[in-house]
This record gives structure tokens, sequence and C-alpha cells, in this order.
């Protein structure tokens, strides 16, 4: 179809197309990987291969509408984040379960995924008029994963789960830290009067489209960077 080409001054829709190619081949590394993986670890890299899976299916489509309709996939990233960023949060609780890591660690990685989605979706989408609410709760379920992963449960497992766990921990945390921190901007971007006040925007749609590349790098350098630091941990420590 004419329409669902790519132009050659469509950077969206290229970074789209990127990361899907990205993102389909390193679950075919993780998934081909399996096999050469030691039991121990192989459930957290084939949950890096589901992440990286999950994000090629909805950038392949999140491409298509782009490309039909010239809008961002507002809905749609977040039903891909919806389903890949718990699963993010569930390799923590996998690589510190050797050092006793229980259960209500997991339920609690995964219930402040949920809030810090949910709540940022309702705000972006649902009830922009209470944004800067909705971002606060969004924010603090946010940094609350943080604090579990650099000074709570996660942090303290880590260090008695041998110096490969605890190295890997710290790095999937600078991802969380630093590599996550690109997503409040799309929301203050992408709310009206957003956490700042959109007047500070001159122009929305370019803003957005901006914000779309940025999130297109950013996705495919968390999710396939989080799978690396993954692999590496079961290549690198002892079994």
């Amino acid at each position: 179809m004419e329409n669902l080409k790519i132009a050659s001054d469509n950077y969206v829709a290229f970074t789209f197309f990127i990361g899907t190619m990205a993102m389909m081949a390193a679950s075919v590394f993780f998934f081909f990987e399996l096999n050469n993986t030691s039991k121990k670890w192989r459930t957290s890299v084939l949950v890096s291969g589901l992440i990286t899976f999950i994000a090629a299916v909805h950038y392949y489509y999140m491409r298509g509408y782009n490309l039909a309709t010239g809008e961002s996939p507002t809905f749609f990233r977040y039903v891909d984040w919806i389903l890949t960023v718990p699963l993010m949060c569930v390799e923590f609780y996998l690589i510190t379960k050797k050092a006793g890591a229980k259960i209500g660690l997991l339920w609690k990685l995964i219930a402040a995924s949920l809030v810090m989605l949910i709540t940022g979706y309702i705000g972006e989408v649902i009830d922009p008029t209470q944004s800067v609410l909705w971002g606060v709760i969004s924010g603090a379920a946010y940094f609350y994963i943080a604090y579990l992963i650099w000074f709570g449960e996660v942090a303290k497992l880590s260090q008695t789960a041998g110096p490969q766990v605890a190295k890997a921990t710290r790095i999937l945390g600078w991802f969380v830290l630093v590599g996550w921190a690109i997503y409040p901007l799309g929301y203050i971007l992408g709310t009206e009067g957003g956490l700042f006040g959109m007047k500070l925007v001159q122009d929305k749609a370019a803003a957005l489209h901006s914000m779309d590349i940025v999130y297109n790098i950013a996705d495919a350098i968390n999710k396939i960077g989080f799978g690396l630091v993954i692999y590496a941990l079961s290549r690198n420590s002892e079994d």
C-alpha cells in the first residue's frame, strides 16, 4: 500500500522500523541461546527474549499505525509497556531468587510498575486535566521501584548473591534510574498542561513526533540492554 511506504524524511516511522528489527533480532538471539544457558539462568534469558519479542510485535503494529494516521500511537505504546515493563521488573526477582528473594518482592515490583503505567496512561490520555496529580502518583511508583533496586530488598539480596549478581543488579539499576528517566519527559510533553505547562511547547505535534523518536531509541536500548546484561550474567556467574 502506498500510504505504508516510509518516506526518506519520515524519521519517526524509520525508528519504528529499526526498533522492530532490533527487538526481533534480540529475541531470536535470546531464544536460540536458551539451549546453551545453564538451567539456573534459563528462565531469566527466556524472559529477556519475551520482552523483546513482545516489543517487536508492538513496534511493527505501531509503525503501521503511524504511517496510516500520522499520529503518535500512544495507546499501543502503553499496551506494550504494560506487558514488558513488569517483565523487566520480574528480572530483578529472578536474579536474586537464589539469594532468598520472596514472592512478595515479585508482587511489589509488578504492582509498582502497573501503578506507574496505569496512572501515567490516565493522566496522559483519559484525564489530562489532572495530569499533575496522576503524574505525581506515577512518579512515586517509579521512585519506589528505584528505591527497591538501589537501597531496598533487591539491593540487599544482590549483595549476598555473589559479585556477578551484584554487578548485574547495579547495571540494571542504572537502566532504571537513567534509561527510564526519558519517559517522564514524554509524559510532560504528551499531556495538556503537562507538569510544567504545555505553553512551553509551541508545536505539540512536532514535540510528540520528536518524543516518538526518543521513545523508540530509548525502548530499544533499555529492553535489549536489559536482556544483554542478563545474558552476560548467565555466562559469567558460577553455575
